[in-house]
This record gives structure tokens, C-alpha cells and sequence, in this order.
């Protein structure tokens, strides 16, 4: 038998827990880092496809010029910018650079936008 101070939780509802913003930082670290682990293989494959052959360099080409694919891509691209960003400001805070609770909630936004900025101006840039 329960004791009356002991709540029951029936269904914990993730969407609705406000996260602080280090925490997102942290978590999109993660999945970044876990985004690029799993697309590893098919950049290898990419890179092997485009070395066998003038005619597999120019099919690589032709896929990465679709607009589609393009889009496709910036997921990747938005993981390594989000990656390197946040990694970067783990070994500083790691250092003792920032780890005040004001500078780290400040580096944190300064990742998310700079991994979202990063990604857009080379959307930009590549945009056929």
C-alpha cells in the first residue's frame, strides 16, 4: 500500500517541460554528435563514388545539385555547426571560461543561433 504522501505519475509528457536553455544546448549537442555518427557511412560512400570515376564524380554532383537533396543536406551541415559550437564551449567551460551561470546561459544562446546562422548562410550560399 502507498503511503499518503507518495503521488502517482501516470504519463510524463516531455513536450510540456519547459527546458532551460543549457540544457537544450546540451541536448542538441547529443543529437548532433549522434547525427553525424550515423551519416558518417554514406559520406564515405559519397567520397569513394565520387573518386572511382569521372562519371561517379558527376552523378554525386548532379544529386547535390538537386534542390532536394540540398535540403536534405542541411541537416548534417546544421550538425556539424551545432557540433563544433557546442563543443567549443564545453572545453571552455571546461577551462573555467564561462561557466558562471549568466555567461553559460549566454554561450548557450550564442550556439543555438550560431549553428541555425551557420546553416542558413550556407543555404544561401549553395542555393542553385
Amino acid at each position: 500500500m502507498s503511503s499518503p504522501t507518495s503521488r502517482h505519475v501516470s504519463s510524463l509528457n516531455l513536450l510540456k517541460i519547459r527546458f532551460p536553455i543549457g540544457a537544450v544546448a546540451s541536448i542538441s549537442h547529443r543529437i548532433s554528435g549522434a547525427i553525424l555518427v550515423l551519416g558518417l557511412p554514406f559520406l564515405v560512400e559519397a567520397f569513394a563514388l565520387s573518386l572511382r570515376s569521372e562519371a561517379g564524380y558527376d552523378a554525386l554532383l548532379s544529386l547535390v545539385r538537386n534542390p532536394l537533396t540540398l535540403i536534405v543536406l542541411l541537416v548534417p551541415v546544421w550538425a556539424v555547426a551545432q557540433h563544433v559550437l557546442a563543443g567549443i564551449r564545453h572545453l571552455l567551460m571546461d577551462a573555467g571560461i564561462g561557466s558562471t551561470l549568466r555567461d553559460g546561459r549566454r554561450s548557450a544562446r550564442m550556439v543555438l543561433i550560431g549553428g541555425a546562422l551557420g546553416t542558413a548562410i550556407l543555404l544561401w550560399i549553395l542555393w542553385p
